[in-house]
């Protein structure tokens, strides 16, 4: 792993440069042993693709000693056990209102639509990181059959639970906003509720597959 810093507060923790399931389960295992220790100072620890942002209070802890820590606990979360992820399935209607942005998919893939819905509900997901809004689930490995570049200029408005798919990922929008993917369905499901905790549907690791409902 690489170890290098991240503005006045932050170390960023690199473990690979591909996005692939070895690189998630060292990213995996460094987050849940890490978090397990609450080492004094650190603020906050964030798991994405290939790497863990930790952000930490340098009045109570310095960069040279966090990252000397840190670099000396390598062999100890290399060897913790993970727990079983959880696998959720997420039902969705594809096409027409539902997938605006069908007709892009198919004719730059040169699929049918049903193609299309069959090679996306067909695969299994892993949910590599949220960001970009509260509960967005970057989700991948997208088939390579039904790539699609971003939107030119994203789009002001998508509904809440628009199904999105953008090079080699795809992804839910928890609520109403602007979107740069290509929307292929909606689920009816809430992904992110501020009253209930733990507030996002799916968290980080988990396992996702789309139903055609």
């Amino acid at each position: 792993m690489d170890i290098e810093r991240f503005g006045e507060q932050g170390i960023r923790i690199i473990f690979g440069q591909a996005i692939d399931d070895a690189t998630h389960e060292s990213v995996r295992r460094f987050f849940l042993y890490t978090s397990s220790l609450r080492i004094p100072g650190i603020t906050e620890i964030i798991p994405s693709f290939r790497s863990c942002l930790i952000s930490y209070d340098r009045e109570r802890v310095g960069f040279e000693d966090l990252s000397e820590l840190l670099g000396e606990m390598e062999d100890d979360w290399r060897e913790m056990s993970l727990p079983d992820v959880r696998r959720m399935e997420i039902p969705v209607r594809y096409g027409g209102d539902y997938g605006p942005d069908m007709d892009f998919v198919c004719s730059y893939s040169g699929l049918s639509p049903e193609d299309v819905v069959e090679i996306h509900a067909g695969a299994t997901y892993r949910v590599y990181a949220l960001g970009f809004m509260p509960g967005f689930p970057y989700l991948g490995p997208l088939d390579r059959r039904i790539y699609v570049p971003r939107q030119e200029t994203p789009v002001l408005k998508v509904p809440q639970g628009s199904v999105g798919i953008a090079q080699l990922q795809t992804g839910i929008y928890p609520f109403e906003s602007p979107a740069g993917w290509r929307v292929i369905g909606r689920t009816m499901v809430r992904l992110f509720d501020h009253l209930n905790p733990p507030f996002s549907l799916l968290n980080f690791g988990d396992i996702v597959r789309f139903v055609r409902a």
